[in-house]
């Protein structure tokens, strides 16, 4: 019976497979095939998005039976927290019932005297259950049938997670698609001859002619003889590999004239051949001849827009980040050093690494107001930063630092600023592949107005120069080098330069870049001076204290169990509350903790609110606020006192430990060991 079994199961997963997008079938396919190969009756009863049982699908193989045994099996509408479901979650193991044991699943006139109850887990959460029914006195089910359901059990599953996948896909398609209808850039699909194989909405406008009537029409139709043969050089170079960007002059089907801007990427075949290019059309007539206040509004209001859905991103990116590097550090941990499962934490932690760095470019590129300036001394700022040129430029890279020690303080934010120096050096290292020499100097200069360089502030100013000896580039390239999201290598994310613009223009200061090819690039910063004597920085006041007592505050439940999991086994006492209102009950109510651990940015109290209201209870209670978000970017949201610090995430166990032992302490376990 093994072969025919086993082909049956072939069957029903090509049966599946084939319904895969309709989960009514998948859910109907499955019930009929248990029912058909093990007897009787079969349903299957699987959980809704809201958390709550659909309408079970049951198949029973005398049809008339269906409905009835269909009525009594249903737990339609219920919460999966019943004892047979806490059961199969728990166990994800069949469940065997006869005799009066099917009572508490079908009620007393259910005419049932055996079942099986099979756990479905799809991407290795409870989905729901596969239930047989017999109706014969004293029938039982075999531990093969048992089997086989399971089997069925695991069939379902696989078909469950093919459907939410294709589902997610869709989605996912859709959202692309009501992107491109919806982007104010035209988008044109060309193919090899440049005719219009696909346009949105917006390259209609830009173009006069409706989006329907633009499929099969050459593109070369609305070019003029030189706009022609820039087009066919621009598509010779995509179909050698090569994206391209320029602008050109579009007739409109009523015969007047648009400057445009096309970016055009090559499209490749599954074998790798060339199949047409994607054009991204901009409209730059109005930037062009009519540079009114409005559009100068207009375009900050995007910016800002943008700067705050980077923010947004960049914080939940690094909520995850600290889940993946907490995670990986923990396995790191308990894994002998060398063996696989150690050098694969040692890899995620490494991309967890890069992954902050990118998002910490985003939140420097895309934040606005809210900056904590403080006076940096420029000689300590490139002394501190060496460390940092160093590891970036590698061994094949000279450094050369030339500053005098009366070069004037800069008013800024310390982290942006030594990004914007380290992204600079990074950059230079990927144009000196073959090794070179990075030379960073420091000066004082007074620019009076109207006779500096072009850009450049008047006023007292600290130039740094940074060049390097690399490959350089076009005067095309170093154009648009500034640009956001531009980049000349495959790899790159195209923020880096982008980035340190962004800071140095934050400061009221200009940036500039000389190169040609072959004779290396350099990089021209000029930064106000500041005004004011570096302040001493503000001792803690007082020895940290032998604390126990830890509250953890988090609104993401995974990030608040990755906290417990990374402190308590360095003895702490934890209690976790995942919303503050409660965490103000528990301390209003009598808890004593000797830290607050919290989010900063919270649904319903941020975490300096938090921190405020339990401090009306104790108020010498140490906060340490975590943020996906860094100092600069939370801006006036987040006042640190004497009593207080902030952890950026993602963060390491040790960075977590440190900061807790420098702001409270130790935990009283390590007070009493170290007695």
């Amino acid at each position: 019976m093994a072969y025919p079994l086993r082909y049956a199961l072939a069957d029903l997963a090509l049966a599946l497979s084939r319904v895969s997008h309709e989960p009514a079938a998948v859910q109907s396919t499955a019930a009929r095939a248990a029912a058909d190969m093990i007897g009787d009756g079969a349903g299957v009863q699987l959980l809704r998005d809201d958390g709550r049982y659909d309408s079970i699908t049951y198949h029973h193989v005398d049809d008339e039976r269906s409905a009835s045994l269909a009525r009594v099996l249903d737990h339609v509408d219920q919460l999966p927290d019943d004892d047979f479901s806490t059961a199969l979650a728990a166990s994800r193991r069949p469940i065997v019932l006869a005799g009066d044991g099917v009572e508490p699943l079908a009620g007393e006139e259910h005419e049932i005297h055996s079942a099986v109850l099979c756990p479905v887990i799809v991407d290795n959460t409870y989905a729901g259950y596969l239930v047989l029914t017999r109706e014969a006195p004293g029938s039982f089910y075999s531990s093969a049938e048992v089997e086989l359901a399971r089997d069925i059990a695991g069939e379902l599953a696989l078909a469950c997670s093919s459907a939410r996948a294709l589902e997610r896909l869709r989605a996912s398609e859709e959202r692309y698609r009501r992107v491109l209808e919806t982007i104010p850039e035209g988008v044109l699909q060309l193919d090899p001859d440049a005719v219009v194989t696909y346009a949105n909405e917006p390259i209609g406008v830009v173009l006069g002619m409706p989006r329907s009537q633009l499929v099969g029409v050459s593109l070369r139709g609305f070019l003029n003889d030189q706009g022609q043969k820039e087009l066919n050089r621009r598509i010779n170079e995509c179909k050698e590999g090569r994206s391209t960007v320029g602008g050109t002059r579009l007739m409109r089907a009523d015969g007047s004239q648009r400057s445009v801007r096309i970016s055009m990427m090559p499209l490749m075949g599954d074998h790798g051949e060339f199949t047409g290019v994607v054009c991204m059309v901009t409209d730059t007539t109005d930037h062009i001849d009519a540079r009114g206040l409005k559009r100068q509004l207009d375009h900050l209001r995007r910016l800002d827009s943008l700067g705050q859905l980077i923010g947004g991103i960049s914080h939940d990116f690094n909520n995850l980040l600290t889940v993946v590097g907490g995670s990986a550090e923990m396995i790191s941990s308990t894994t002998e050093e060398g063996s696989q499962h150690h050098r694969l934490a040692t890899d995620i932690l490494e991309a967890v690494g890069t992954g902050r760095s990118l998002t910490h470019q985003l939140l420097a590129f895309g934040r606005s107001d809210g900056n904590r300036p403080e006076i940096i001394p420029i000689p300590d700022l490139l002394t501190d930063v060496q460390s940092l040129f160093s590891r970036t430029l590698g061994e094949h890279i000279g450094l050369d630092l030339a500053f005098g020690p009366d070069v004037w303080a800069v008013r800024a934010e310390r982290g942006p600023l030594e990004q914007a120096l380290v992204n600079l050096a990074a950059n230079a290292r990927d144009a000196m592949l073959h090794g070179g020499m990075l030379r960073v100097a420091a000066m004082n200069e007074l620019v009076e107005a109207g006779k500096g360089p072009e850009g450049v502030p008047p006023g007292r100013l600290v130039h740094i120069v940074i060049t390097d000896t690399g490959v350089g580039m076009t005067d095309e390239v170093r154009q648009r080098a500034l640009e956001p999201f531009f980049t000349t290598r495959p790899t790159a994310a195209g923020l880096g330069l982008a980035t340190t613009a962004g800071i140095v223009q934050g400061l009221g200061g200009h940036i500039e870049l000389e190169s040609e090819p072959r004779m290396g690039t350099t990089v021209h910063l000029y930064l106000p001076a500041a005004e004011e004597k570096t302040a001493p920085a503000a001792g803690r006041q007082g020895a940290p204290a032998v604390i126990g007592r830890v509250l953890i505050v988090e609104d993401q439940p995974e990030v608040a169990q990755l906290v417990q999991r990374l402190i308590e086994p360095a003895g702490y006492a934890i209690t976790v509350a995942t919303d503050a209102l409660q965490a103000v009950t528990q301390v209003a109510a009598g808890a004593h903790p000797d830290l607050l651990i919290t989010d900063v940015v919270m649904p319903t109290m941020t975490g300096p609110e938090l921190a405020a209201a339990l401090r009306t209870h104790r108020p010498d209670l140490p906060v340490l606020y975590m943020s996906g978000y860094t100092a600069a970017s939370l801006g006036p949201q987040l006042h640190l006192d004497d009593n207080s610090m902030l952890i950026e995430k993602p963060f390491t166990r040790s960075t977590l430990l440190a900061a807790i032992r420098t702001l409270a302490g130790t935990s009283s376990n390590e007070a009493a060991t170290s007695k």
